[in-house]
């Protein structure tokens, strides 16, 4: 099982002459849980075939919360048997296996996923600076969006404005998360599959805007509902 950054870094375990390619035992299961590109996914699957060796792609959601609890959603790209095979594994690490295609598939989801996420998380902390502005208790106010329209993952189970949530980064200085810098990693990941795939995304540009100006300022490093701290504090 690996889960690394980016996809140099998953090319750099599984290639070359140290790699797991050519030192896993034919019929060895890899199970890929990084959030790479689609298509590298996919070539990679092919090397793995080639050499005897069976790939999943496995990207998860759920976050560090969720990986604590053994509540993670993996979602899967591959064979079906290989999955059934693996299926012990990922009932340890998570409550939900989905398989959503061929290799690649899973990547596909999960840039996808967190194409919304991170679009869901600004508007969020949007929403939130601008309640905390006016004067309004942001405990309040999550209450009040969370049994209404404005609900999202977001706001009722990851909420990104300190004093609202236990538990979650907010509460400790937005530490212990899911970086900034990855999200915008994900984000790039994703424009560049929309480039190939010949369609607009006008938010996930503004996203990615947004992510990257985190980065800029010194916040690579803290999680990425820190976005709701950065407008606070915006003069």
């Amino acid at each position: 099982i690996t889960m690394l950054p980016a996809t140099k870094h998953v090319r750099g375990v599984l290639e070359g002459p140290d790699g797991i390619f050519e030192n896993a035992k034919e019929g060895t299961i890899i199970i890929d849980s990084s959030t790479i590109d689609p298509t590298s996914t996919m070539e990679l699957n092919v090397i793995a075939q080639s050499k005897g060796l069976k790939m999943l792609d496995a990207p998860v959601s759920g976050g560090v919360t969720g990986a604590a609890a053994g509540t993670l959603t993996f979602m899967i790209g591959g064979k079906q048997a290989d999955l059934d095979a693996a299926a012990p594994l990922f009932s340890a690490m998570g409550s939900n296996t989905n398989l959503c295609g061929d290799a690649g598939a899973g990547e596909t989801a999960k840039l996808c996923n967190n194409l919304a996420l991170a679009i869901q998380m600004i508007g969020t902390s949007e929403a939130l600076a601008l309640g905390v502005k006016l004067g309004m208790d942001p405990s309040k106010l999550s209450s009040v969006m969370n049994t209404s329209t404005g609900r999202c993952w977001s706001s009722d189970s990851y909420n990104p404005c300190p004093g609202v949530m236990e538990g979650v980064p907010a509460s400790r200085g937005y530490t212990g998360g899911f970086f900034n810098a990855l999200m915008l990693k994900d984000l790039g990941l994703a424009l560049d599959a929309a480039k190939t795939s010949n369609i607009d995304l006008p938010l996930g540009n503004g996203a990615h805007d947004m992510y990257s100006t985190l980065c800029e300022s010194g916040m690579a490093d803290k999680d990425f509902s820190s976005v709701f701290e950065y407008l606070n504090n915006k003069k």
